[in-house]
């Protein structure tokens, strides 16, 4: 009998600990505005299907309707096969549910990929989408691999004439970040004057290979969502002073739901554990007032401090 007593007792943990770690920290709120957010995915990885399954795991629970991939959405060649190993078949429950997907071009994709039909680009290389007509959000798809001339003025026409309340941008190479690559300057010279100029509230990039929640930035809220297929172990360099919370020990996934003047987002990692949870805010002028943490999983060892020396910025 004390065998099985214990045995029971020692069983309550794990299975407390495995329903903890399943969470739904987001509101739900009826009317919101759902989706998921991926980035750097095309690999056809044990670790990309790993990701996949927790993000159709999590969609029984947060009913979202799209989601945004953040570039290199196909590394290598991009083949009918590829398409298969690399999309369809990670994401394949989430595709049988009806999910939409909305992708960016990363530096290791095709530009051609913009013409296949499930990433919902229409043949172009930056466009606009508003998932709800009644909700106030509108989304921008750039290409941050060539922001020539004309991109740059799109997207200033594009970003003036929407009246929404959230305005949010996602491309693939960050304007802020602590990684291997380094902030892109240039895109910030080009690109942030006009997410200021115009309301852009909150942006979603990839390229580094792990999450980054950048402090917010003139008022906007800056995400880096890499891992969601590769990872880049220790590669967050806090000395930039960018980091609001980093992690850069495990593939992750973030999920987002917008309800009013708040973006609620939680971060995820493949062993369905919350790495980061909050809501944005924003003030009447659509700038960001201050983003407030709902609560994180234990930092790793590895995501502390590091004396690294200042990196390069390759693209």
């Amino acid at each position: 009998m004390r065998r099985v007593l214990l045995s029971v007792l020692l069983l309550v943990p794990a299975l407390t600990g495995s329903l903890l770690a399943q969470e739904l920290k987001l509101p739900n709120k009826n009317g919101s505005v759902k989706f998921a957010v991926l980035g750097d995915t095309g690999t056809g990885s044990s670790d990309q299907v790993a990701i996949g399954k927790q993000v159709a795991a999590f969609k029984a629970k947060f009913p979202f309707d799209f989601a945004l991939l953040l570039g290199d959405n196909m590394y290598g060649g991009d083949s009918p096969k590829d398409y298969v190993k690399k999309f369809e078949s990670p994401y394949k429950a989430l595709l049988d549910a009806g999910v939409k997907f909305y992708a960016a071009l990363g530096n290791h994709d095709n530009p051609n990929q913009r013409a296949y039909k499930a990433f919902n680009m229409n043949g172009e290389r930056y466009y606009t989408f508003k998932p709800s007509l009644t909700a106030g959000v509108r989304f921008f798809a750039l290409d941050s691999n060539y922001m020539d001339p004309k991109q740059l003025e799109w997207l200033e026409k594009e970003l003036a004439a929407s009246g929404s309340d959230w305005k949010i941008a996602f491309f693939h190479h960050p304007p802020h970040a602590s990684g291997m690559h380094g902030s892109d300057e240039i895109l910030k010279k080009q690109l942030e004057p006009l997410f200021v100029k115009h309301g852009v509230n909150v942006v979603f990039t990839g390229h580094e290979h792990f999450y980054e929640r950048i402090k917010p930035q003139k008022g906007v809220q800056y995400f880096v969502e890499g891992s969601s297929a590769k990872l880049r172990k220790g590669d967050i360099n806090r000395r930039t002073g960018l980091t609001a919370l980093g992690y850069d020990s495990g593939n992750t996934f973030m999920l987002v739901g917008i309800a009013g003047d708040e973006l609620y987002f939680q971060t995820i990692n493949a062993q369905a554990q919350t790495i980061d949870s909050g809501v944005v805010k924003k003030g009447t002028d659509n700038r960001v007032v201050g983003t407030v943490v709902q609560g994180a999983a234990p930092r790793p060892a590895q995501n502390a401090a590091k004396p690294a020396p200042p990196r390069p910025n390759p693209r």
